[in-house]
């Protein structure tokens, strides 16, 4: 008997706290903690209903008055017997219940251990696993909906399509190698050549959307630069909703990077507030200017802040020729509640020139909608119908990347005439590679490292 249990709704007081347990057994073991009013036991009531009774400690004595459910296998999250008992929300409580789970035979449950068995009793591929975490770190309602298509299977569907062609290509021509003297079709090289060509496409578009996938996942991060007093740590307080920043009439106030996560038009912005650049012989703001150049360097995007109530000056264009070495940037005129002045014409010398040129206050919030309208451009959620698509993972993107490469070695071994014998040995690399990421050939390692990543109790 391995049963196990957790506390799966954290440390923090809640109204509702709950405790999973999980395992061959672990019925017998709920029917001794839990005690319905009915007066009839847990196990023999009705599965997946809800049952209102008393909660006992180890010695018996009573420790709460709730609610206990209990899901049998296999046609439950774990694919085992689980049941699920929902308290009052106090952290006490739940240990001792947890405790008294323990003194009958239960065991801690491991970080992922509830989501890990699943996989192993085949509830869920490691693309539907990998969502489950996804989902509960998700900080966009974008990255939330892409993590529970994938946990309803919108990754994992046409990663089958592949494997299954390739399946049948690579057993057919087995079958004719091992059975000659058997009637069986003959593999063509114009089937194998189609099978590979649609593989190589499914792959390819799965690939295309991984800097997206990392992006929505991770976040956008973003550089707000400028020169002193521009007003970037205003702008970095009006988008977090607080005083993050300290912001003063004083330039240079800001003399290292701060970062804030916030959303703005739906997008996660990771935003870095830098200190101010321009030339200076001050030792410690030389050092933070270093680091905002720094952090414009390994940027997504760029807020490149210029005092839109005076006059244009030459480190305002330094600041905006950096911006635009930046993937995308967008050029913000502050501080609009104290004048306007008419925005400079894009300088030849750019790169790139910026995506969109805002005005705003960060005082009375004049813009900041205008700015949200242009991140969201930017960064647009995409085709709900797409929703699950997305690889986020830098994990799935290599692997569907070797199963790629190992397919077009495949196709131009074809092309070069090769025997079909040869071109298997590809087409069989690139199914170890998808095995990979959907968990049919993954090593214990890598499985371990995947839920490694799950809190105690999922």
């Amino acid at each position: 008997m391995d049963i196990i249990a957790a506390i799966s709704t954290g440390q923090a007081a809640t109204a509702i706290g709950i405790v999973r347990v999980s395992g061959d057994g672990c019925f017998a073991l709920c029917d001794r903690l839990f005690r319905p009013l009915s007066g009839k036991p847990l196990s023999q009531h009705p599965a997946r209903q809800m049952v209102y009774g008393d909660v006992l400690d180890a010695n018996g004595a009573l420790l709460d008055r709730g609610l206990a459910v209990r899901f049998p296998g296999p046609r439950c999250y774990t694919g085992e017997d689980c049941a699920e008992f929902h308290c009052h929300g106090s952290p006490v409580v739940l240990r001792e219940l947890l405790t008294a789970l323990f003194a009958l035979g239960a065991r801690q449950a491991l970080p992922g251990e509830f989501t890990k068995r699943a996989f192993l009793n085949g509830q869920m591929d490691l693309t539907q696993a990998e969502a489950v975490i996804d989902l509960i770190d998700a900080e966009t309602a974008a990255a939330a909906k892409n993590a529970v298509a994938q946990l309803d299977g919108a990754l994992r569907r046409p990663l089958e399509q592949v494997q299954d062609a390739l399946l049948d290509v690579t057993s057919r021509f087995y079958a004719v190698v091992d059975y000659p003297d058997e009637d069986i079709e003959d593999v063509e090289p114009a089937q194998i050549a189609a099978a590979l060509e649609q593989s190589d496409r499914t792959l390819s578009g799965l690939l295309a959307t991984a800097s997206r996938g990392r992006l929505l996942k991770a976040g956008v991060r973003t550089a707000i630069v400028g020169r002193p007093n521009a007003g970037k740590s205003s702008l970095l307080n009006a988008l977090a909703g607080y005083q993050r920043a300290i912001v003063t009439d004083i330039p240079g106030t800001t003399r290292d990077t701060v970062e804030e996560s916030v959303l703005c038009g739906g997008v996660l912005l990771r935003l870095i507030d830098t200190a101010g650049i321009r030339e200076t012989e001050d030792a410690v703001e030389r050092l933070g200017v270093e680091r905002s150049r720094a952090a414009l360097e390994s940027a997504d995007l760029a807020l490149a802040v210029v005092d839109g109530s005076a006059d244009a000056t030459a480190e305002d264009a330094a600041v905006q020729a950096l911006a635009a070495r930046c993937p995308r940037w967008i050029a913000v005129y502050s501080k609009q509640d104290l004048g306007s002045r008419d925005l400079p014409a894009a300088d030849p010398r750019w790169a790139n020139p910026p995506a969109a040129a805002v005005r705003l206050s960060s005082v009375t919030g004049e813009g900041i909608d205008a700015l949200e309208d242009a991140v969201a451009a930017l960064f647009p959620a995409g085709d709900p119908h797409q929703a699950g698509s997305l690889l986020t993972d830098a994990r799935q993107e290599d692997a569907v990347r070797r199963a790629r490469d190992a397919l077009r070695r495949a196709k131009a071994a074809l092309e070069g005439g090769m025997t079909p014998d040869a071109v298997l040995t590809d087409a069989e690399e690139a199914l170890s590679a998808l095995g990979e990421l959907t968990g049919r050939t993954a090593r214990e390692d890598i499985v371990s490292r995947i839920f490694s990543r799950f809190c105690v109790g999922k």
